[in-house]
């Protein structure tokens, strides 16, 4: 198993697309920390699938997963999702940037309370989970792999969602900043960039036909994407295959990127 020995943090992994990361990563063989704001009962479902996954690799169920709640809007819950997470298992050695919100409106209708609770999430939480991981990764003197979950939005104009594109903005400019001052200590960092893909968080796109197929006229490969189809290229990149990658941005969105056009 390619990630033997290793333990994963996958924030926001209670559904969607965190979650596919989780079982993935699971079935590789790496002990997952599962974090969850305000759904335990989809961390818990989480954790199950994580412990049969891992169950498969002759690890005891406790050794395999655990969960955490945690805001990832708050710095100091980041930080304590951290240490917790070590805490439990000695170390980490991936961190999977996961959670994340966005909110459609007008710019000119955009509050500051809604601005401040996007940007704390996709960005500034990302921020200091990485510091936080990075600082323990230090202090153990132990290379390892940040893997931001991104989109196709750190590149693409999305009217009515500028909140959502200046978080994830700031994290592709954030990723390559930190693959140049982070690589002399052995850590890798890249994100992964999904386009339209089939989670709760597209959930009315899903229920309105006409707005689905508006969007699948844009997908060359003709269909929305899966969580698996992005949970495969992070199991590779948290795998020793992709050592000497850092500092990319990788789209999983089937074309879509260089055939939008806004309806």
């Amino acid at each position: 198993m390619k990630l033997d020995g290793k333990v994963a943090l996958v924030t926001g992994s209670s559904q969607g697309i965190g979650q596919a990361i989780a079982i993935r990563l699971a079935q590789d063989g790496a002990s997952v920390v599962i974090n969850y704001r305000s759904h335990p009962e989809g961390a818990q479902e989480t954790l199950n699938q994580v412990q049969a996954a891992g169950g498969k690799c002759h690890m005891a169920q406790s050794d395999v997963g655990a969960t955490i709640q945690a805001d990832l809007g708050q710095v100091s819950e980041v930080q304590r999702l951290i240490s917790e997470s070590v805490e439990r298992f000695g170390q980490v050695d991936i961190l999977v940037n996961n959670a994340g919100l966005e909110k459609r409106a007008d710019f000119w209708d955009v509050s500051e309370e809604d601005y401040d609770k996007v940007t704390d999430v996709n960005l500034k939480g990302v921020f200091f989970a990485a510091q936080a991981f990075v600082k323990h990764l230090k202090q153990t003197n132990r290379p390892g792999k940040i893997i931001n979950i991104s989109s196709v939005h750190e590149e693409l104009p999305f009217p009515h969602f500028t909140t959502y594109c200046i978080s994830k903005g700031g994290v592709k400019m954030m990723m390559r900043n930190l693959a140049v001052e982070l690589g002399p200590l052995g850590i890798t960092i890249n994100n992964v960039a999904p386009g339209a893909i089939a989670t709760p968080i597209n959930k009315d796109l899903l229920e309105d036909k006409e707005k689905l197929n508006a969007v699948l006229k844009n997908i060359p490969l003709g269909r929305l994407g899966k969580p698996e189809d992005v949970s495969n290229l992070v199991a590779f990149l948290a795998s020793s295959d992709a050592d000497y990658i850092t500092g990319s941005t990788f789209y999983v969105d089937g074309g879509l990127l260089w055939n939008y056009q806004e309806q």
